[in-house]
């Protein structure tokens, strides 16, 4: 897991060449004027969903992870805590929509949380298991960036 400022992360760092496409989409689109979404920046090997969502309390948030995409999740405006804990094996999904890149947990040991806020972002990898939009203190409506990489794609 990668959690940093979009205003520090900068080509000198050295992402994969799939995570800098993603933080260059970030960096050069202003979110608040556009309309909610799917953008591809490379077909299905990457692509953003811009979206809008109301934050939860943790215990109606699951944990999830996702085994052919990272996620780089982006704040773009309001406030949101984010869950992550590493997948060491022992947990098993609960739920597996067929079709889908994503897999449930029920409860998760030894959970850690950031709090997100505008220009903070987040990167997702296949062993890291994590529960967005949790709310800090309570509810709130934010807008967020999901740029999807397919770790082929990386």
């Amino acid at each position: 897991m990668i959690f940093s400022s979009i205003y520090a992360a900068t080509e000198s760092l050295c992402y994969p060449k799939g995570i800098q496409k993603a933080l260059d989409f970030l960096k050069d689109n202003d979110f608040t004027t556009m309309e909610p979404g799917r953008f591809d920046l490379d077909g299905n090997d990457i692509y953003a969903t811009l979206m809008d969502a109301a934050t939860k309390p943790k215990d109606e948030v699951r944990p999830e992870s996702h085994r052919e995409y990272i996620d780089v999740q982006y704040v773009v405006s309001g406030t949101e805590k984010l869950g992550f804990v590493n997948d060491t094996g022992k947990y098993k999904p609960i739920e597996h929509p067929e079709g889908s890149d994503i897999y449930f947990y029920g409860d998760v040991k030894n959970e850690s949380f950031v709090v997100s806020t505008p220009g903070c972002f987040s990167v997702f990898f296949p062993e890291d298991i994590h529960r967005p939009c949790v709310c800090v203190e309570q509810s709130e409506n934010i807008r967020k960036v999901v740029v999807k990489i397919r770790v082929t794609a990386l």
